[in-house]
């Protein structure tokens, strides 16, 4: 949960014209659009401070500027010379990728975890250029699909308050990664995906990568839908749909035969640069692997988040979902769950100025509590939703450190699920807290090594890593996780706390 305040949902004004003629950069050919290139320039450019405000930057100049520089270079040899053009790395976990009409490309670092080059990383650029270069986003606005930047609104007042039951609930837990990028780039049709790994790999050839290299990243997204399947049959359950690169494009075999024809088609007699290995991997040693402390750790059954020093333990059975704006505590069945979620400091500054003037209920009752130490509110009454109904008001108001106040409201489909499940929701209330010292030790942030390759191998490398799963989640991380081995002495990357 990055428990940062947002503003209400974040949206694209798509125009909604008749449209003018425009000439198709990549195509040649003209076609009619709802943007010009001033509008989509424009667009852009809104639409790029309403992600920063979704995501964090990576605080990494180095990084920073070496994502910037890369995707410079293969701009210059884009179908949009003309465009000034901006490379940022979000400090995200999700393996993801994405672009705004204009000229704005974002990778996370999160994907830059799993790729093993310079020219790797290029072709996810590149394929991102590809969106932009081809104006999918304008063809989009101009076929009226949906093309909203929104995820679940901000408001405390509005998303937690108005969700009835679980409906609120399971769908957070269902939607945690429908992010910003994800929200985008879902509604790219299949011909223009398709096209743009082909820009991808016209992108690499113009800058004296090899083309194959598509193939790899592809290869990557195939590796992450076996890793994911397989975990999912270990515990019994459906394979995942999968997020972000995953979730937005076609299917990953489709893909990886296109583009292996497309990569044919590029002679062998082409001198192609180094891939930029060695390159690659010392700007990624460091960098932060998984959730970042800034926007809280899920570390199996506990969350810690140590800039507003606070921590919670899930029941047994129970998984942690950690979304922009809040911190979801669902039971297995995905029918009950626990919401948290920080109050907006212009709601009040008491437990009572909160009650009154946010959550404006028309009856109830208070009750005074402490949790750990930490003095407490529960309030049970009703209010009356948007439509004049009477609705079921119950929630706790907790004072967290630095006298920030939490909101914790427990949620289920129907009554009688929520009593069922009473105690186990109980339980995750009453496991809020402030940091404690074996908490902040157990809450230390993941990071990227470079190590040489031991003689055990990766049984050896898992044996020190604080990753589940730490065996398979390496070779996954290195690109053998179908097979192969490093050669000993080898730099791999290996993950490590602290």
């Amino acid at each position: 949960m990055r428990l940062k305040l947002l503003p209400a949902a974040l949206s694209l004004a798509l125009l909604c014209a008749c449209g003018t003629a425009v000439v198709n950069p990549v195509s040649g050919e003209t076609e009619m659009s709802a943007m010009s290139e001033e509008q989509e320039i424009a667009e852009g450019a809104k639409a790029h401070q309403q992600v920063l405000q979704e995501y964090s930057v990576y605080a990494n100049k180095g990084v920073q500027d070496y994502v910037n520089a890369l995707g410079q270079r293969l701009a210059a040899q884009s179908h949009r010379t003309n465009l000034q053009w901006h490379f940022t790395v979000l400090d995200s976990p999700e393996i993801n990728a994405f672009a705004l009409p204009g000229g704005y490309v974002y990778v996370t670092r999160g994907i830059m975890a799993y790729l093993d080059n310079e020219a790797d990383l290029a072709g996810v650029m590149g394929h991102e250029i590809g969106h932009v270069t081809a104006r999918h986003g304008a063809q989009r606005a101009t076929s009226q699909q949906h093309a909203g930047l929104g995820v679940f609104a901000a408001n405390i007042l509005g998303a937690v308050l108005e969700s009835q039951g679980v409906g609120g609930a399971g769908q957070l837990a269902n939607q945690v990664s429908q992010t910003v990028a994800a929200g985008y780039i879902a509604s790219y049709g299949r011909d223009q995906e398709l096209q743009a790994d082909g820009l991808g790999a016209e992108y690499l050839a113009r800058n004296r990568y090899d083309p194959q290299n598509m193939v790899e990243v592809i290869n990557v997204l195939k590796s992450q839908e076996r890793y994911a399947a397989d975990q999912a049959k270990a515990e019994g359950k459906p394979a995942p749909t999968g997020g972000g690169w995953l979730a937005s494009h076609p299917s990953n075999d489709q893909r990886l035969q296109q583009i292996k024809e497309r990569a044919a088609q590029y002679g062998k007699s082409t001198r192609y640069v180094d891939d930029g290995h060695e390159r690659y991997l010392k700007v990624i040693a460091g960098m932060a692997y998984g959730e970042s402390a800034d926007q809280g750790l899920v570390r199996g059954r506990n969350f810690y988040h140590s800039a507003l020093g606070i921590a919670l333990t899930a029941p047994v059975g129970w998984r942690i979902q950690n979304s922009a704006e809040q911190l979801t505590v669902v039971n297995a069945a995905g029918d009950a769950a626990l919401l948290l979620k920080p109050v907006p400091p212009t709601a009040g500054k008491t437990h009572a100025e909160v009650i009154k003037n946010g959550f404006k209920p028309t009856q109830g009752r208070t009750e005074a509590a402490t949790i750990n130490g930490l003095q407490a509110t529960r309030f049970s009454g009703a209010r009356q939703d948007a439509q004049g109904k009477t609705q079921p008001l119950d929630f706790t108001l907790v004072n967290g450190p630095d006298s920030k106040i939490y909101v914790l409201q427990q949620a289920a489909k129907d009554a009688a699920t929520l009593q069922a499940n009473r105690a186990g929701l109980r339980e995750a209330e009453g496991s809020f807290r402030a940091l404690s010292t074996q908490d902040k030790v157990a809450g230390k942030p993941w990071t990227l090594k470079l190590v040489a390759y031991p003689k055990g191998g990766f049984a050896e490398l898992a044996k020190r890593s604080p990753l589940s799963n730490a065996e398979q989640q390496l070779r996954l991380i290195n690109g053998v996780y179908g097979g192969g081995e490093p050669k000993p002495g080898q730099l791999v990357k290996a993950v490590e706390a602290g």
